[in-house]
């Protein structure tokens, strides 16, 4: 009977295994320890960058946080002065994700469920494309184009729902607060459309599979399988759109001439935090500008703390283990 003889070496000898390192560990390669270190190096710089901002921004807007209150614009103190536009940024960005949110998840269910492939590619890559329009473009579009537009609209909603503070004295140039939250929307569609249509196409295909076995319609399988498996990716979506529209500031100087706030979606007036900053940020100087800085510093605590619950929910996503 014959016996097996161990493998020959590359110099003629028999081929012995690595010895293991000498605390029981396998000896990691030049390669790995280079890349772990550039990944923690990269994430440290991102909290450095992070902290630095934000010391940046409370050490030159103290001196409007801790002045008289006769000193800052309005004469009121500097809360007076920010929270109306605080409510105004707020109440922009809301409207504007009741806009976008049905839009966006609509087109992401046609194109990972209905559309044939390269149409739902195409449209995809239309959507994507938006993204990449800068603000101030959509800025001078929604000035131009659709202020004039919605002067029909706002005239309608004044004559049939005025007896709501939304709609009560409608603009005559159509530069409102409900025109700058139709550009937001338009703004922002891209963002909760690509999370969402991601989001969808992850649905296990055996639940997709299993619901259609049970007799369900295509609808009925997107609502008892797809939808639930992609709600919280789509709410982590919606809020990295609602990042998105509070820091939004050309589009929304362009088209807003600043007033006081109102709860008033089609008249005049109103304001947000970017484009008060954007619009007196060049000549301000002395108090004038650390009123501006500690303005950017409240917009910087609701930017970041939208954005932390929206990777939260992102998180408690990806957690998920389901068949595939």
């Amino acid at each position: 009977m014959s016996t097996a003889q161990p493998d020959p070496g590359p110099n003629g000898g028999v081929a012995t295994a690595e010895p293991p390192a000498a605390n029981g560990k396998a000896k990691r390669r030049a390669g790995d320890v280079v890349f772990s270190g550039a990944s923690l190096f990269s994430g440290v710089l991102i909290l450095l960058i992070l902290a630095l901002v934000a010391i940046f921004l409370v050490w030159q807007g103290m001196p409007a946080l801790t002045a008289p209150a006769e000193e800052i614009s309005g004469g009121n103190g500097f809360w007076s002065y920010v929270w109306p536009m605080l409510l105004g940024t707020i109440v922009s960005s809301v409207v504007a994700l009741l806009i976008a949110t049905p839009i966006a998840v609509g087109i992401a269910l046609f194109v990972s469920h209905y559309a044939p492939p390269r149409i739902g590619q195409a449209i995809g890559f239309v959507i994507d494309l938006l993204a990449a329009v800068p603000s101030v473009v959509f800025g001078m579009w929604g000035l131009f184009v659709f202020a004039p537009r919605l002067r029909p609209l706002f005239e309608w909603l004044e004559a049939n729902l005025g007896f709501l503070p939304f709609f009560q004295d409608s603009s005559a140039t159509g530069r409102t607060l409900m025109t700058a939250s139709i550009v937001l929307a338009v703004m922002i569609l891209p963002i909760i459309t690509s999370v969402s249509r991601e989001v969808f196409l992850q649905t296990p295909r055996l639940h997709e599979e299993a619901a259609l076995a049970l007799g369900a319609t295509q609808w009925e399988m997107i609502r008892t399988a797809v939808i639930p498996f992609g709600g919280p990716g789509v709410i982590g979506g919606v809020m990295l759109g609602l990042g998105r529209a509070l820091g939004e500031t050309m589009a929304v100087a362009i088209i807003l001439s600043p007033g006081v706030f109102t709860w008033n979606l089609i008249g005049g007036g109103n304001n947000t935090i970017p484009a008060e900053i954007a619009l007196n940020f060049p000549e301000a100087a002395g108090l004038r500008l650390s009123e501006l800085i500690a303005a950017g510093l409240v917009l910087f605590i609701l930017t970041l703390a939208v954005n932390l619950i929206a990777r939260w929910i992102v998180e408690r996503r990806s957690e998920f283990s389901g068949a595939n």
